[in-house]
């Protein structure tokens, strides 16, 4: 186990770690202010980090009920980031979360602009394909992802492939990238976070959960105060109720049985939106000790699993480390909860959010930074530092 905090020696700095912090503090010494700026505190590093510490956390609890965690870890704030042999093991969602940020790192290589459903399809299929046939595939993948990955390495269109009823927490589990890559337009991020959930997805409340979740991590890697997370949402969902990307998901709705595609994807936002009601009125009241999965849902499917992990990282918005805790140490969907969790946290506190001990043992680690550290390099504004540490100059997103 790595205990939090971390007490690292040397004078390396890891991207995404809590030894950052300490350059930040000579800043704020220095200019008499409290801020944050991407370029040194490594938004997009620090969420895609946070993902993969939840999802490591909640990988070992998932399956197992609040009485059984009790006994086996005590109480939620003593969870430890599992190692073994200097490993922090994930499990599916972070793996084909590395699948997402693969796939637009090639639909992104001559540019944003170049991210279309055209570009991003192709790469999605071959990278999921590739996670499929993977030897490490054996982490308990869903069998959602597993069938229609299998369907889209046959070569049939991935409105064949994709599953139609399933709105299973596969789809946004791994969707945070979408929301990390820098330059794209507003429809290009709701279009390549709709699609890449319904190549294996094919219900609308994936399609819009998937959506809500790109956009949560786009508004707190931009400025947005965690007070301001869930009006934010709420908002975009009903300006996007009945917004059927159709340059991005073709014929779904029709091949689904909907004869009007506004009114598929409508349905998708309303039980989205519900799942956000239920976290806004248990916020009325937080308890930290509660069980999340009994406020928002079991997480086993999209919408829950947002909410879920909105909860989580609402009542602990300054201390990213409980927020992941809190998740996986739940009797539902943990891992998927605790990932989620972890890439919100992650994206708005950025850098310091997590122990460097536990950033340097996470499996993939050396895939995942140099894909997405030049992320971080497009996003060069001052950002919100959390409560107490003052605003930030520059606009909110």
């Amino acid at each position: 186990m790595l205990r939090n905090p971390s007490s690292a020696g040397g004078s390396h700095i890891v991207a995404g770690s809590l030894a950052e912090a300490e350059s930040i503090a000579v800043l704020d010494h220095l200019t008499g202010r409290k801020w944050r700026q991407d370029t040194i505190k490594g938004g997009a590093v620090a969420s895609i980090h946070g993902l993969a510490i939840g999802d490591a956390l909640g990988y070992p609890t998932e399956f197992l009920d609040l009485a059984a965690l009790t006994r086996r870890y005590g109480s939620w704030r003593q969870l430890e980031l599992p190692v073994q042999d200097g490993v922090a093991r994930v499990s599916d969602d972070t793996q084909m979360t590395l699948a997402v940020i693969e796939a637009l790192a090639e639909a992104s290589l001559d540019g944003v602009s170049a991210v279309t459903a055209a570009t991003v399809e192709p790469a999605l299929r071959k990278h999921f394909v590739a996670w499929l046939r993977s030897p490490d595939n054996n982490r308990a993948p869903g069998r959602t992802c597993l069938d229609a990955c299998a369907a889209l390495e046959r070569g049939v269109p991935w409105q064949e492939a994709t599953v139609l009823p399933s709105k299973g927490c596969g789809a946004n589990m791994r969707v945070a990238p979408v929301a990390l890559l820098p330059g794209l337009t507003a429809e290009q991020r709701a279009g390549t976070a709709q699609l890449q959930a319904a190549l294996t997805h094919g219900h609308p409340t994936a399609l819009a959960a998937s959506d809500l979740t790109a956009h949560a991590v786009w508004l707190l890697a931009h400025n947005c105060h965690p007070s301001e997370l869930l009006p934010r949402l709420r908002h975009y969902g009903r300006s996007a109720r009945r917004t059927y990307h159709g340059d991005w998901l073709g014929d779904l709705a029709q091949r689904a049985g909907a004869s009007d595609p506004a009114a598929f994807i409508a349905h998708g936002w309303d039980e989205t939106l519900a799942a956000l009601d239920t976290v806004a009125a248990a916020l009325d009241q937080p308890d930290p000790e509660r069980d999340p999965c009994e406020v928002a849902g079991a997480g086993w499917i999209a919408e829950e699993a947002l909410a879920a992990a909105v909860y989580c990282f609402l009542l602990f918005p300054e201390e990213p480390v409980a927020v992941v805790q809190r998740a996986a140490f739940s009797s539902g969907d943990s891992d998927s909860v605790a990932a989620l969790a972890g890439a919100l946290a992650g994206a708005s506190v950025g850098g310091p959010a997590w122990p460097a001990d536990w950033v340097r043992a996470l499996e993939y680690g050396d895939r995942v930074r140099p894909l997405v550290a030049p992320w971080d390099a497009g996003h060069t504004h001052a950002r919100w530092g959390g409560p107490g540490r003052g605003t930030a100059p520059g606009r909110r997103a």
